[in-house]
């Protein structure tokens, strides 16, 4: 893609909003995109293939063995996302081609989510009796993913690690944390980790190729979709308070998204108006590097997901509510030092 991308035009361009200075192709987003499709379409066609031809199963560790069958159960949900996701991508690859207004993208987040959910039953409970209360939470889960790694690609290297470190995360949850492996959703994040991790090497400062909103868009619906279709919570086995492990892994993503649209609506102006109201861009205000301005922000997301990882080991509300206290004084740092980095020099 670092070859094509300048010969098919996506190229993105310096602006003032913008923090590279040198044009810079835009197809990373493609490369994700088929790193995660790839495998999982040979996954997937090993799996199926495997009652007629019984020797490929050699080439699967034999504990991933008797979950198949509940692999091709759910293979509908799986295509139905990746579908979903080549949707959006296919929008964001025009959107970085002709740079498209904000309400066309948003109607077409919105109609991709309610499809999901909606179409494809991905959708959580939330634990109220009532499914469209369940279905209406997700959509606007979906939405907020999506845009909120949308927002955070604006430093290289940003989106794409907070992307890795998530995914890693999640999954450790899902193969480690609950009864049993939950191979699926688990398998999952780790080939989008290994895909984000190779993008990586490319997108690593001074950036070579960007993911552009086809990536970003791609990456925060499969963590959407994948955070619902995950078993975090399990009846008699562990407490409710584990539900919350999503928003902590995912915190410092969500809080710069809140904080932009804040900001924007604060000023007036339309919360999809690119600016540099970011994190990102206060911590360089403050006199950070951008490589160390980012290496910030992901060890934050670090933290904070570590946080997700520890509710599993408490099993009660208050232990959960001092991880999540020290979760929001994290939180709050981060707003001390976006406020540092606005505030007018005092005189000395």
């Amino acid at each position: 893609m670092r070859y094509l991308a300048p010969r098919w035009g996506l190229m993105d361009q310096p602006a003032a909003r913008k923090v590279h200075l040198v044009p810079t192709p835009l197809g990373g987003g493609i490369g994700i995109w088929l790193g995660v499709v790839t495998p999982l379409a040979s996954a997937w066609a090993i799996a199926l293939a495997i009652p007629s031809a019984p020797f490929l199963a050699d080439l699967l560790p034999s504990q991933i063995l008797p979950h198949l069958d509940g692999v091709r159960y759910r293979s509908g949900q799986l295509w139905a996302i990746l579908a979903g996701g080549t949707a959006l991508s296919i929008m964001g690859l025009f959107d970085d081609w002709k740079s498209l207004p904000w309400q066309p993208r948003l109607l077409g987040q919105f109609i991709v989510a309610c499809s999901l959910v909606f179409g494809a039953g991905i959708h959580a409970t939330v634990f109220v009796s009532q499914p469209w209360i369940g279905s209406i939470f997700t959509v606007i889960w979906i939405l907020v993913l999506i845009n909120s790694l949308n927002f955070l690609d604006n430093m290289d290297g940003l989106s794409a690690g907070i992307g890795l470190i998530s995914s890693v995360l999640f999954a450790i949850i899902m193969l480690t944390a609950t009864s049993e492996p939950r191979w699926l959703v688990g398998g999952f994040l780790l080939i989008l980790a290994g895909s984000l991790l190779g993008f990586l090497y490319h997108n690593r400062p001074p950036a070579r190729i960007f993911m552009g909103d086809t990536g970003s868009y791609f990456i925060g619906l499969l963590l959407a979709c994948m955070t619902v279709q995950g078993t975090f919570y399990e009846y008699g086995r562990s407490s409710t308070h584990v539900i919350l492990a999503p928003l902590c892994i995912l915190a410092v993503p969500l809080y710069d998204i809140c904080s932009v649209i804040l900001i924007r609506l604060w000023q007036r102006r339309s919360p999809f108006q690119p600016d540099k109201s970011h994190f990102s861009h206060r911590l360089v205000e403050l006199g950070l590097s951008k490589p160390a301005a980012v290496a910030t922000i992901h060890l934050t997301t670090l933290m904070t997901g570590l946080g997700g990882l520890l509710l599993y080991q408490v099993d009660n509300w208050y232990a959960a509510g001092l991880i999540c206290s020290l979760i929001l004084c994290v939180l709050l740092v981060i707003a001390i030092l976006e406020t540092a980095g606005r505030s007018p020099k005092a005189d000395i």
